[in-house]
């Protein structure tokens, strides 16, 4: 097994020089198994229920919308009222179909996205929210991260958005964040939850 100490030939000491530059800048094998395992645990959180408020800020406009989100593995249910735009909103998803209601008028997508900003005026990266709002970075996609003092992520950046985490509190066996700010510097966006309160089970009543 390697080591890290110095050689006695140009080769070994090019080899020992990789390995003590290696040994000087991975994380601890404990702090990357905790976030191995903490990541492993909030991915298995597949039914939740979260209830707070956004505010949701695109170029000049603001909307102050309350809003609760339901999910139940790959379907979700998310619900925004107290907006500025008329009426509640209910929108509704699964891979490769999403219904947006407000008001009588019904309309549908193949991903929120697009849906949501031709509606509501503003942008909600549903698809990647709902990985970074249980504080995970999307899988498979590149990211840069960093934890806090119990390995809980407290800034995350990933797609041009930047993701700040506030204020983790226990909720059944879950730390889950209370407050998350997402910023974007394109189109000058900005999107805070506050308030978060969050409900979990398998499946959720």
């Amino acid at each position: 097994m390697a080591s890290c100490k110095p050689g006695r030939t140009p080769t070994l000491l090019l080899i020992t020089g990789v390995l003590l530059a290696a040994c000087q800048t991975a994380p601890p094998l404990e702090e990357s198994t905790a976030w191995q395992v903490r990541q492993a645990d909030l991915l298995a959180l597949t039914h939740w229920q979260l209830q707070g408020r956004v505010n949701a800020r695109y170029q000049n406009e603001s909307h102050t919308p309350r809003i609760r989100w339901e999910q139940d593995a790959d379907h979700y249910t998310i619900r925004l009222w107290g907006t500025l735009n008329a009426g509640a909103t209910r929108i509704e998803g699964r891979p490769g179909l999403v219904t947006l209601e407000q008001g009588n008028e019904v309309r549908t997508a193949s991903s929120p996205e697009a849906l949501i900003f031709e509606q509501l005026g503003y942008e909600l990266p549903v698809s990647q929210l709902e990985y970074w709002i249980r504080g995970l970075p999307t899988p498979d996609q590149q990211h840069q991260l960093e934890l806090g003092e119990f390995n809980e992520l407290i800034h995350l950046q990933q797609s041009g958005w930047t993701v700040r985490y506030e204020d983790y509190r226990l909720f059944g066996d879950y730390s889950l964040p209370r407050r998350i700010e997402m910023s974007r510097t394109e189109n000058n966006i900005r999107l805070i939850f506050v308030g978060l309160d969050w409900t979990v089970g398998n499946p959720l009543n």
